[in-house]
């Protein structure tokens, strides 16, 4: 029966404690009400909780009537939400879809603390693990794509996952139990209705037991993907060094781009963009990728990764003293009657007659230049910094300090002006340091 097949699914996977309260998200549809009745009958502390998204009008009433009426009937607490759900796809620029699915689950989980419930019981089953799967072959996501939906992601549990839709219409069925019907789910209008409507039924028709064969084989692409996780952890830790990795020990690893692969995704870059860098690893120093959030570059032998970050705006120091600079770091600029130079790459000592304010302090612009202490001829900062050998992903960071005529008189953290520098006949020292706030 399908009560005792779930009983053990939940015991084997640990995923519920019966002296504690389990949240169940009850939409009213099949899945969600079985779910609830199963759990029920299985002894477990039980509270619903039902979203109205106000995306189908009268049916979105229909169902929350619905779903009260039963929760009346099995003396079950239920929790409403409304959500305008439009409003917040727009404001977010995020799909119908994703709106829905973000405003649920932070709810859910504020709901869940609030009342101090173990989890939140969602009615996924096997056929929607198996959709997930064909979704994510479609999309090619590696590994980690082909197994499914997992029984437990933080305090979100799926208990039905062992039970296939025909097992879950049976049990209704049988118990002679109403439910409502999502009418949008029954057009193929997205990828997941258009693989639940079209694509399953074509694959039953060559194979009754698809659903079965297919939820099987993620469970063990599962098994697989802890050995798989493990072996590339272990390459990354050799090949990578804060946060940059050696090409030559890549190109020497068995699995080349399942390692460039799983270093780079969780830094947010897909997969084109990754098969990119593996064909272009033999590019020159600067080539440069991006995500969204970080930027990878080739350097001098190594794949290197730095998050993004605004480049800083520029500050106007009218005269001495201390300044705030980017929410970062403090800025001191001080005149001083004794003439010495300081050794810290940053505090830079000039000569204060020569210098005139206001200064400003920015990042490096493209076409910069300046005579660098020691040296008699004009040298671009990009030249400069290539061959100081300077991170290339450090270098839209770089800060100058300029004075009165825009002339750079301090490349920070590098070397001072030739034209502004210390010498025998200095009197007065002006200083310029920074220094890390965080």
């Amino acid at each position: 029966m399908i009560i005792h097949v779930i009983n053990q699914y939940i015991e084997r996977n640990k995923l519920l404690s019966k002296n504690k309260l389990q949240l169940i998200a009850l939409s009213g549809g099949a899945d969600s009400i079985a779910l609830l009745l199963l759990l029920q009958e299985l002894g477990y502390q039980l509270e619903a909780v039902h979203c109205n998204f106000h995306l189908r009008g009268e049916e979105s009433n229909r169902d929350e009537t619905f779903v009260k009426q039963l929760c009346a009937q099995q003396n079950i607490k239920l929790h409403l939400a409304h959500f305008d759900t439009r409003t917040y796809a727009e404001l977010h620029k995020v799909s119908i879809e994703m709106a829905a699915r973000e405003l649920r689950y932070r709810y859910f989980e504020q709901l869940r603390q609030d009342i101090n419930a173990e989890c939140i019981c969602v009615a996924h089953h096997r056929n929607d693990s198996v959709e997930t799967m064909l979704i994510n072959l479609i999309r090619g996501t590696g590994i980690h794509g082909l197994t499914g939906i997992h029984a437990k992601n933080g305090a979100i549990v799926r208990p039905l996952l062992c039970v296939s839709k025909k097992q879950i219409l049976a049990y209704l069925k049988e118990k002679n139990q109403a439910y409502v019907t999502d009418s949008s789910n029954l057009v193929d209008d997205v990828v997941r209705n258009k693989i639940r409507l079209n694509v399953l039924p074509l694959l039953e028709a060559m194979n009754p037991s698809v659903i079965d064969s297919m939820a099987d084989t993620a469970e063990w692409m599962s098994e697989a993907e802890q050995l798989y996780n493990k072996a590339i952890e272990a390459e990354i830790v050799h090949a990578v060094d804060n946060c940059r990795m050696r090409i030559n020990d890549l190109l020497k690893s068995d699995v080349p781009h399942s390692l460039l692969y799983e270093w780079l995704r969780k830094y947010g870059f897909s997969s084109a963009t990754i098969q990119q860098i593996s064909d272009n690893l033999s590019a020159q120093t600067g080539r440069i990728w991006s995500s969204k959030t970080h930027y990878v570059a080739i350097d001098r032998g190594y794949l290197c990764i730095a998050e993004k970050k605004e480049k800083p705006k520029a500050l106007r120091i009218p005269e001495p003293g201390n300044y705030c600079f980017n929410d970062e770091s403090m800025i001191k600029v001080s005149k001083s009657d004794v003439v010495t130079v300081s050794h810290d790459a940053y505090c830079a000592t000039l000569d204060a007659s020569l210098v005139q304010f206001p200064l400003t302090i920015r990042p490096v612009e493209s076409g910069d230049s300046f005579v660098p202490y020691g040296m008699n001829g004009r040298k671009l900062v990009s030249d400069y910094l290539t061959d100081r050998k300077c991170p290339v992903l450090e270098r839209n960071q770089q800060l100058v300090v300029t004075d009165a005529s825009g002339q750079i008189i301090w490349l920070a953290g590098h070397r001072t002006s030739q034209f502004f520098c210390v010498d025998k006949n200095t009197t007065q020292v002006l200083s310029i340091c920074i220094s890390k706030t965080k």
